[in-house]
């Protein structure tokens, strides 16, 4: 590292990146219909550890991500538990692209079943925190995680997510920007999920303000990695 200025300059690896990058994991096609073991392997590591940060947020206890709100909300209203109402939502959604025209890879049916597995296992272990302090660091740790979690999945490259693909195959259909199409569906289940008694509270703040920092630094490591494995850097 370098001093510039009077200050310590960040360290390439860890600066956020533009875009998904491509590594020696990555599907050259998203829609493949039978990738690389590797390849479904990392994406489901990248899975697991998303849902694991989800799940460290719900028991943080104060607030979580918009589309857990919903499910939170659901599943009182339903009686059912928070995982099992975020992969009935998951597939919901997806009956959703059908008007929009949005074809599903592997990694989406994966995506939709194995953030809510690891939800329903994950959320019985993890600790309750006693005091605030220990709250907001069981929701930074959360974010963390669903960063570094879509950071690995995404490079993937082997189909969008539910949420995702809903957001885009809409955004394609209505020309209306990508940055408002996605707030305006995350405010929507937000604000319909606490309506349901979901949980909204400061974890659900700092997860707005932080997923996309933490997610751009994620797929910037993922990058440097996974170009290092081919001998690039």
């Amino acid at each position: 590292m370098k001093r510039l200025s009077g200050t310590v300059a960040m360290p390439p690896i860890l600066r956020p990146a533009k875009e998904v990058p491509s590594t020696w994991w990555s599907s050259d096609d998203p829609m493949e219909t039978r990738p690389k073991v590797s390849t479904i392997a990392i994406l489901c590591i990248g899975l697991w550890i998303f849902g694991t940060g989800d799940a460290i947020l719900i028991a943080a206890g104060i607030g979580n991500t918009p589309w857990t709100v919903l499910a939170e909300g659901i599943a009182l209203i339903m009686g059912v538990s928070i995982g099992q109402a975020t992969f009935l939502i998951s597939f919901a959604v997806l009956f959703l692209w059908i008007p929009l025209k949005e074809k599903p890879g592997v990694g989406t049916i994966l995506n939709a079943i194995l953030i809510a597995a690891a939800i329903e296992y994950m959320l019985p272990v993890m600790p309750s925190p006693e005091g605030a302090l220990q709250s907001v660091t069981q929701v930074l740790l959360g974010i963390a995680l669903v960063g570094v979690g879509s950071g690995i999945y995404l490079t993937a490259n082997l189909g969008p997510g539910p949420r995702d693909g809903w957001m885009t195959g809409i955004q394609r259909i209505s020309g209306i920007p990508i940055g408002s199409v996605r707030a305006a569906i995350e405010i929507s289940v937000v604000l319909i999920g606490w309506l349901l008694g979901g949980t909204v509270g400061l974890g659900t703040l700092l997860f707005a303000l932080m997923i996309g920092p933490v997610v751009a630094i994620s797929l910037n490591v993922a990058g440097h990695l996974g170009a290092e494995e081919q001998g690039e850097i």
